[in-house]
């Protein structure tokens, strides 16, 4: 396997997430492509002789699944806030499904703020379905415990505590979810859902 590489983001100023904690999580980030990276790297070392590292391999490729995650998952949250903030056009393809699907755009919102607030770490995912041609969300449990086979990402929002920490305190993470929704690039969004259709 080839090594990834550590995208860069056009992150402007933020209202309600501080400078300071996207510095943070851009450095938590560079980790899971690092580790990435780096279980691609052992993995081939060790499968000189896999019989004899069969345990260890076992467990790189269970690790595997959690880094390379986070590496996509964050991804997808950076991007989405990248290049400043854009309003959801109402004629656009993304707004029309959502209210065909929901009755309304704020009956989706509110229904995917109730799903950002679960207990526990992990991410809020609108996905798409592409056979059943329908919006899915789903929970899903640290960076990979949840995720849905065959299921295309539209939106993610990360929900571990690293990503509003610098900010608000674990009782105040709605607050964290609205000012995340105040600064989505939705012009990202909408392209994520062009691309899945």
């Amino acid at each position: 396997m080839k090594p990834y590489t550590q995208k860069t983001f056009d992150i402007p100023e933020l209202k309600g997430i501080s400078k300071k904690n996207i510095e943070e999580h851009l450095k938590l980030y560079a980790g899971y492509v690092k580790n990435t990276n780096l279980i691609i790297e052992k993995t081939a070392e060790l499968m000189v002789d896999s019989e004899k590292n069969a345990f260890v391999l076992g467990e790189l490729q269970r690790r595997f699944s959690f880094e390379y995650n986070g590496m996509k998952n964050h991804e997808y949250y950076f991007d989405s806030l990248s290049g400043g903030s854009t309003e959801l056009t109402a004629s656009g393809a993304l707004r029309k499904a959502i209210e065909k699907e929901f009755g309304s755009f704020d009956a989706w919102l509110s229904a995917f703020k109730f799903l950002a607030l679960t207990r526990g770490i992990g991410w809020a995912v609108l996905g798409w379905d592409h056979d059943a041609k329908q919006f899915v969300h789903i929970w899903i449990d640290e960076q990979h415990l949840g995720q849905l086979n065959g299921i295309c990402w539209i939106l993610g929002l990360d929900m571990w505590e690293h990503a509003y920490v610098y900010d608000y305190p674990t009782s105040e993470k709605k607050k964290y979810v609205d000012a995340f929704f105040e600064n989505l690039n939705w012009e990202e969004i909408e392209q994520n859902f062009l691309e899945v259709l």
